[in-house]
């Protein structure tokens, strides 16, 4: 793995951003395969617009055998890249440096480019722990987290900072877990992981639920979630709201959304390839909002 490079504190959401030096391009683009289906093109669409002129942002559907060659040909004219699954841990070995936490998680969710240099950060951890502050989960105490994938390592390190240290872990079959595992040893943490047959009885007494399962997966476990009384966040951003954060609104409970997420981290990457700190999260919040409305209509 390549030298570690600290720019922006995004474990927190301080700090600030380097400069992009000699770097002269005003180009981003968001990559992902199929790309269509992530809403992250409208957030940065929204945001470059609403910051005026001068700034573009292209949709380019990428697989990861094609990513290398793809980077390599981009010119000065480019600024960096907001990269969607399955490319956030395909990229770490293709640019010069990568931080700590991208590092720590397992992948990377934004490429900048300066100086004749790539470099990769993660955003999506900012992102997560923005959104439940926000929603007033500071102090869970407890977590439950369904899903072992690059999304869950990313929650992991946000419900660290939280101050939750042994987070439950769920999914089908243990081997799918080994992901976790990995990005819990980096991050200094303990998970204890389980199947789902077990949840009803995990879920009791803990503060907080976060889903990183696909869209519908987490439909089946509604019932047992709500139940539990614990805050509820889904990751999910592509179809919003999901029958498990209706269940949980009607419930009552604290409902942090994907949107929310996918806002701050969006804010993070454009704040990263920018420089620019004036970030129009309300602007970035409609357009990500009339989208989940067209495609439900």
């Amino acid at each position: 793995m390549r030298a570690a490079l600290r720019t922006m504190d995004l474990r927190t959401g301080t700090g600030s951003t380097e400069p992009r030096g000699g770097r002269s391009g005003r180009r981003t683009a968001v990559l992902g395969f199929p790309v269509d289906r992530s809403l992250s093109p409208v957030l940065h669409q929204a945001a470059l617009q609403a910051m005026g002129p001068g700034w573009s942002s292209a949709t380019v559907d990428c697989e990861e055998s094609g990513l290398a060659a793809l980077i390599d040909s981009l010119d000065d004219s480019w600024a960096g890249l907001s990269l969607c699954t399955p490319l956030k841990r395909a990229v770490l070995p293709l640019v010069d440096e990568v931080t700590d936490l991208a590092m720590d998680v397992g992948g990377a969710n934004t490429v900048v480019f300066r100086d004749g240099r790539t470099y990769g950060h993660n955003t999506d951890v900012y992102g997560i722990l923005t959104a439940l502050r926000e929603a007033g989960v500071h102090a869970p105490g407890s977590a439950v987290v369904l899903g072992g994938g690059t999304a869950a390592c990313s929650a992991l390190a946000a419900l660290g900072e939280l101050g939750v240290k042994e987070p439950v872990v769920v999914v089908r079959e243990r081997s799918r877990a080994a992901e976790a595992h990995a990005a819990a040893g980096r991050l200094g943490m303990a998970i204890d992981v389980h199947t789902f047959d077990r949840l009803d009885g995990l879920l009791h007494g803990t503060g907080l639920v976060v889903s990183t399962l696909p869209a519908g997966a987490a439909d089946a476990y509604a019932a047992a979630i709500v139940h539990s009384r614990a805050a509820i966040f889904d990751v999910v951003c592509s179809a919003w709201p999901t029958r498990l954060t209706k269940a949980a609104g009607f419930a009552g409970s604290t409902v942090v959304d994907g949107l929310s997420l996918l806002t701050h981290q969006v804010a993070g990457q454009i704040q990263l390839i920018t420089g620019r700190t004036d970030i129009p999260l309300a602007a970035m919040r409609d357009a990500g909002q009339a989208e989940l409305t067209r495609r439900a209509g």
